[in-house]
């Protein structure tokens, strides 16, 4: 059994302003293992991401991936280390076209050649996209808008992609579109945080689970051991 740690959060505290949103938190994802974490909305499942891709700093406890710690590190350097976030507001930017919006994903590809063909691997990853590169953003389906911010987070090749709520606003066969992507995205090699409401969906693709209560874990373990907690 595989038991090297991605990443490993330990006692996690974190929040806005004076309040502590996340009450002492701990998580670990393996490699190429997606992760589901769930729960009601406002228990801290959204400012656990916020704080692991360091858009919120962490107050106390540690934040260790592929063995470095990153708990100081800001942003930049959280994303060269291979850690990547689709966020669930404001997924991508609306007034550039398709093609814009994946080169900035890639901005951290500086060889050219090598950002063309992650461009072309996304592509084919997601064909409607490629039919959409010319197209503006914010002209996109609900559906194509979460792909293609999906796509965004994954130019950058990260070891880490942690979603927040991909299935938000979706109509149930444009949902089962695109958990079949995120298990595409698992088989080539790239671990994964899942953070849904859709409980179903979620552990029906995840490896393990974490369910959140006021800002602490509550329960964990594999899918199955999981199903029978109500949120």
């Amino acid at each position: 059994m595989n038991n090297k740690k991605l990443l490993e959060i330990n006692d996690l505290v974190s929040g806005y302003g004076p309040k502590d949103v996340l009450g002492g938190v701990s998580v670990q994802v393996k490699p190429e293992e997606v992760v589901a974490v769930l729960g009601l909305n406002g228990v801290g499942k959204t400012t656990l991401l916020k704080t692991i891709m360091g858009l919120i700093q962490t107050r106390s406890g540690s934040i260790i991936f592929d063995d470095i710690d990153v708990t100081m590190l800001n942003i930049n350097g959280r994303v060269k280390a291979g850690i990547s976030l689709m966020p669930q507001d404001d997924p991508v930017f609306p007034d550039m076209t398709v093609s814009e919006n994946l080169d900035m994903g890639g901005w951290l590809i500086k060889n050219q050649s090598k950002k063309l063909s992650r461009l072309r691997e996304m592509y084919e990853l997601f064909p409607r996209l490629y039919e959409r590169r010319r197209q503006k953003a914010g002209s996109l389906s609900g559906g194509e808008r979460q792909m293609l911010s999906i796509a965004r987070a994954l130019m950058i090749k990260p070891q880490l992609l942690m979603m927040d709520e991909p299935s938000l606003g979706l109509m149930p066969k444009l949902v089962d579109a695109i958990f079949e992507k995120i298990l595409e995205v698992k088989k080539q090699g790239v671990a994964i945080i899942l953070v849904e409401q859709n409980i179903n969906k979620a552990l029906s693709c995840a490896d393990f689970g974490y369910i959140m209560d006021m800002g602490k874990v509550t329960h964990h373990g594999k899918p199955q051991a999981l199903t029978r907690f109500s949120l």
